[in-house]
């Protein structure tokens, strides 16, 4: 840190001066870090100190929410025997991944934000990437096992095999292990971890012209984000087309029976359903928005396709690390289990008056069938 805090003095001197000088972004890296450095960034000037600061304070401000938002939901729905049900062991897990995700990614960041540059050595920064890519590709996953779960209660009905305690542990312990395995790869050989333009954070190399690195992101990206995209997408789709047709068939035959509605316990019981569903949707898309900007770079990066400033990594990074806050806000706003639980056991938190909690999640299979067969 000393080294990096000496050649501070000469940055400031060329920006107090109104010009860069002959200094590149490079100039601050430790000499540990050099060889980790592509020769791309060596063509970029130094960027404005400003930046590293509104970096670090919005990472700061992320890390705080984050850990204090899934802090709370992992506790609320660890607490709560109404929401202790197989398909919410998968809502814990995403949070928990996203709890850990800020507790590695919020600290490290602040510092070297501090520091304008990568000064934790070349170890932690291949810990620091692999971290933030195993916590992302389980959120990922997780989502898609939500989505999953989700088609099972809403389109099957009876028809589906209900998720058990049991199964969900199995969910859960395959997805670390799928992402634990894509993490390691870059680890090993295939690719590696470096700092990324901005110089204070890490992540894999998509510079480097040889197309045995290059392979692995496009293969990454297949097993992390297309085909989960592809699956929520399908999951979705006949999901949202069970919900349209359940929906026509009770105006249908309320009609026939000359009645304003047939809305019953039953159809209460499925209108919570969706509403979980529509809950994940929206946790699921603000997920993509998160991570599509990191994905983008990564592909201008092998492809060649436009100029990656070290600027615009630091939109990659920040889009990246915002989704770890995303889930407890959207589950605090519309989740009406979480939102009567949280007023009852954290009453400061709660954004308005508990509603009536719906029935619980273990029974949703059969409601949701049993009202389809009634409609």
């Amino acid at each position: 840190m000393a080294t990096a805090a000496l050649m501070g003095e000469p940055r400031a001197a060329a920006w107090g001066g109104g010009g860069y000088s002959n200094q590149t972004v490079v100039d601050m890296v430790l000499p540990d870090m050099l060889s980790k450095i592509d020769p791309h960034w060596y063509q970029f000037p130094p960027m404005n100190p400003l930046w590293h600061g509104i970096l670090g304070f919005v990472i700061g401000c992320l890390g705080v929410v984050s850990w204090c938002g899934n802090g709370v939901v992992i506790y609320i729905f660890s607490t709560t025997k109404s929401l202790r049900t197989p398909s919410n062991l998968l809502v814990v897990n995403l949070a928990f991944s996203d709890f850990l995700m800020m507790v590695v990614m919020c600290p490290f960041m602040l510092v070297n934000c501090h520091n304008e540059t990568w000064v934790f050595g070349p170890l932690m920064c291949e810990l620091y990437a692999f971290a933030g890519s195993l916590f992302g590709c389980a959120s990922i996953w997780t989502m898609v096992s939500i989505a999953m779960d989700r088609y099972n209660v809403i389109v099957k009905g009876l028809s589906g095999k209900p998720l058990t305690v049991s199964r969900a542990l199995v969910w859960i312990f395959i997805i670390w292990v799928h992402a634990a395995i894509w993490t390691i790869f870059p680890m090993v050989g295939w690719n590696r971890y470096v700092p990324e333009g901005n110089m204070t954070a890490c992540g894999t190399d998509y510079l480097t012209k040889d197309w045995f690195h290059k392979s692995y992101i496009l293969v990454y990206s297949v097993f992390c984000y297309w085909l989960p995209l592809f699956v929520i997408i399908y999951s979705y789709t006949f999901i949202v087309q069970a919900v349209a047709a359940h929906e026509r068939g009770m105006r249908e035959q309320a009609k026939k029976m000359n009645v304003a509605s047939l809305r019953s316990a039953e159809a209460q019981n499925t209108s919570a359903e969706c509403k979980l569903a529509k809950i994940a949707l929206m946790t699921i898309s603000l997920w993509f928005m998160a991570w599509t900007p990191y994905l983008i770079i990564n592909f201008a990066g092998i492809f060649e396709t436009m100029s990656i400033s070290p600027l615009v990594t630091i939109w990659g990074s920040l889009f990246a690390k915002a989704n770890a806050v995303y889930n407890p806000i959207v589950y605090g706003i519309s989740h009406p289990k979480y939102r009567a639980a949280l007023n009852e056991k954290l009453p400061f938190l709660a954004c308005a008056a508990a509603e009536p909690a719906p029935p619980a999640d273990n029974q949703s299979s059969g409601t949701a069938a049993s009202t389809e067969e009634k409609a």
